[in-house]
């Protein structure tokens, strides 16, 4: 009895090893299919042409948040990407000024500047360039660049603070700077995740049911268009690829097909007819906090999106699990806010000559 009972101890303990050995080459193997298509984030988006510096992200910070770069003096940049909120406004498009409605969904400023470019039609080629786009847009920001500089000129912090991020300009207090600046500090705003950990070799940071939904995420073909180090945002894609968009995705925000205003996407910037309804892909990471999804933020349900992707671009009904899976596995995208980033700054005080709001 004594043997026997040993024996099966024996077999039992190498069944154990067996399964345990067979899990790490699963693992393994998942995390080399994995590399294939991502990256790790950086730790910060580097720029040649405008060097991160600490005095420039310190200006750039202390814009972004300032709501006196619009005409109205109540938007800042924080309005619609609030970085507490994971960079968004979750609203379906931005209110801006004297409520104007915009048309597009406000996209994450996080993780942003590693992206082939800005905006979802791509019109702006970086951060520098796209933050300078808002600030004078009349439905959002409305101001001038006249005044934004007029106004910074008018606060001796600001003149001083510019001095010291641009050391090298006879006159730092220029438009074109509020852009480098802005985007300095933008390109320190990197959430690193789990996803992340595993990339780097950690298998043990994805649960089984996120190594299932990235194994289905790779497989059902998602990976196609979201893939690199922002899990997206790094190419440009027809939206209704397989299927149009409107035919798949208003029954699931409402009983009847809504009346919409058609977005012809890039095509409105390149007018180039393979670009009508061509977007920019946009990056997943935070995706389960950027809610409500695509340009127009018509679907508030990460599921649903996650179906109507796969019947629009892909042609593919997912089953419920598979969609649990997947969803289990976006979320292991949701990073960590940097620090820094939520540490709101103390705006130096306007002066006699700072331009009043305009309403």
């Amino acid at each position: 009895m004594r043997k026997k009972f040993l024996l099966g101890v024996v077999f039992a303990v190498a069944g154990l090893s067996l399964g345990v050995s067979s899990q790490k080459s699963s693992d393994k193997e998942l995390l080399e299919l994995a590399r294939q298509y991502f990256q790790p984030l950086p730790e910060v988006a580097e720029n040649p042409a405008n060097p991160i510096t600490p005095e420039k992200v310190l200006l750039g910070k202390m814009l972004y948040y300032d709501p006196r770069l619009s005409k109205s003096g109540l938007i800042s940049c924080n309005t619609c990407h609030n970085l507490a909120r994971y960079g968004v406004d979750n609203l379906p498009t931005s209110i801006g000024h004297r409520w104007a409605v915009g048309p597009r969904n406000a996209p994450t400023v996080y993780n942003a500047a590693i992206h082939v470019a800005q905006f979802w039609d791509g019109r702006a080629k970086d951060v520098e360039e796209q933050a300078l786009g808002p600030i004078v847009n009349p439905i959002e920001m409305a101001n001038t660049e006249e005044n934004v500089v007029a106004t910074l000129k008018s606060i001796p912090e600001y003149v001083e603070l510019f001095k010291k991020a641009f050391p090298n300009d006879k006159d730092p207090v220029k438009y074109e700077n509020v852009g480098k600046a802005i985007a300095a500090f933008e390109r320190t705003l990197m959430t690193p995740s789990r996803f992340d950990e595993f990339l780097k070799g950690n298998t043990k940071a994805l649960t089984e049911q996120e190594k299932r939904g990235l194994r289905t995420f790779i497989e059902v073909g998602c990976v196609a268009c979201h893939n690199g180090p922002g899990v997206g945002g790094n190419m440009f894609a027809k939206f209704g690829a397989i299927t149009e968009y409107w035919k798949v995705v208003y029954p699931y925000v409402a009983k009847e097909k809504p009346t919409i205003e058609v977005d012809f996407g890039r095509f409105g910037v390149t007018k180039k007819e393979e670009d009508l309804f061509v977007f920019k892909v946009p990056s997943l990471r935070n995706v389960e906090h950027t809610y409500p999804y695509f340009h127009d933020g018509s679907v508030w349900s990460l599921e649903d999106a996650v179906r109507i992707m796969a019947k629009t671009q892909l042609g593919k009904e997912l089953t419920d699990q598979q969609v649990k899976d997947i969803v289990a596995f976006l979320k292991s995208l949701t990073g960590q806010i940097p620090k820094h980033a939520l540490e709101v700054p103390i705006l130096p005080p306007s002066t006699q000559k700072t331009p009043k709001p305009q309403f």
